[in-house]
């Protein structure tokens, strides 16, 4: 397997003797991908017990995430696997052990010793519970993220004020990382997306393409929560289609007068109308009955969808109705189910972006639009109607 230069530095950290290794870089900079190798390298050779705790901010953002490139790069599956718990989420190498869990699970986050932590989107981990991961961590603290903006790795706040935070111990290494760095495992067409927002959307660019702090600022949904799952209640699903280099995304949703909860359910690329009507079909969506509002942009799409038997109508759109759906769903309290991982994402990074002279516009940032626009259109066609619900 090609190893990057993020491999060989994080794997120089550990040999030489340094606390942690700090990973800041953009997306599909081999970041993860190294310090998983790493991870099941010292595992599998391990001569003596070790444990290796691998954390993000929820088990499901774990299983969509780190989880999934964990066995792509054994090249196994976790259904059925000897080695594999799927009810404590533990590996067994041998005497190498590698248990996942979320920074949500407080009796896993305070419970025994390891030997080496990875704090996978570190950015998403707040820091009292890094701290003590860290802590009662015996060797070494990987850490990665995507600077979207400062968090407990540059400061952190203490009772006497704000502190430097791990990037300035001398025993941590910081190691940067865009793209570039493994370009040469990258498939083209990857790449030719990533390069296409470069004179698009210039904080996306500087985040995710260079891999530099950037500033969250003019967030079109600035708050939300996450929940285990949706309550129970009157349903509504709303679709934003794409293809090729955008996702079709389809979200699950239950409004009340005061609160909209939300459940992804399809987030991918490539899908054609068949498939996603298979994939309807499949979520156990009820033909005629289930009401889908999706983007009134793709009558076709809807139109063949509605053929397949669905209860699909599009959204109807007026002057000003994008802001206007904005701003209904900023009157009502947003919730998200915790494996919404993409959406999730989206809405930390769903923002207003700037004109030439650096005043926000109303136009919004496409790369994380696809999950907000299909909980929009639900939340429109239910403004529109006038309708209560309880």
């Amino acid at each position: 397997m090609q190893a990057t230069r993020i491999f060989n530095e994080n794997l120089e950290a550990y040999q030489r003797g340094k606390r942690r290794a700090l990973n800041e870089g953009g997306t599909y900079s081999s970041k993860t991908w190294s310090i998983l190798l790493i991870l099941q390298i010292l595992a599998s050779q391990a001569k003596a017990p070790l444990l290796i705790s691998i954390v993000s901010e929820s088990l499901p953002h774990l299983k969509r995430g780190a989880i999934r490139d964990f066995f792509r790069i054994l090249d196994e599956s976790p259904d059925n696997n000897p080695r594999y718990n799927k009810t404590e989420h533990v590996y067994n190498f041998g005497m190498g052990k590698i248990e996942f869990f979320g920074a949500d699970e407080a009796d896993k986050v305070r419970g025994p010793r390891r030997d080496i932590l990875f704090i996978n989107e570190g950015n998403n981990v707040p820091w009292e519970t890094a701290r003590g991961l860290d802590i009662r961590t015996a060797r070494f603290t990987f850490v990665d993220w995507n600077p979207v903006s400062e968090f407990w790795a540059y400061q952190y706040e203490t009772e006497t004020g704000m502190v430097p935070g791990w990037l300035s111990y001398p025993d941590s290494a910081y190691i940067h990382s865009t793209y570039l760095d493994a370009i040469d495992v990258l498939p083209k067409e990857v790449v030719a997306n990533i390069e296409s927002n470069k004179d698009k959307d210039p904080n996306w660019w500087n985040v995710y393409g260079l891999g530099r702090i950037g500033k969250i600022e003019g967030l079109v949904y600035p708050y939300f929560s996450q929940i285990d799952e949706l309550p129970v209640g009157n349903i509504i699903y709303g679709l934003d289609f794409g293809y090729s280099n955008h996702p079709t995304c389809l979200t699950k949703n239950v409004i009340t007068p005061t609160e909209i909860y939300s459940q992804e359910l399809i987030y991918e690329v490539g899908l054609t109308n068949q498939d996603i009507a298979g994939r309807m079909i499949e979520l156990e969506i009820k033909k005629g009955y289930d009401e889908i509002i999706a983007d009134s942009a793709e009558p076709k799409s809807i139109e063949e969808i509605y053929r397949y038997g669905f209860n699909i109508k599009p959204c109807i759109k007026g002057q000003d109705s994008v802001e206007y759906g904005h701003q209904k769903v900023r009157q009502l309290k947003q919730f998200w189910t915790k494996d919404s991982v993409n959406c999730i994402k989206e809405q930390r990074n769903f923002r207003y972006i700037k004109d030439k002279n650096g005043k926000l516009t109303d136009k919004t940032t496409h790369n994380f639009s696809h999950g907000m626009d299909s909980r929009r259109y639900t939340v429109m066609v239910r403004a529109k109607k006038l309708v209560r619900f309880g």
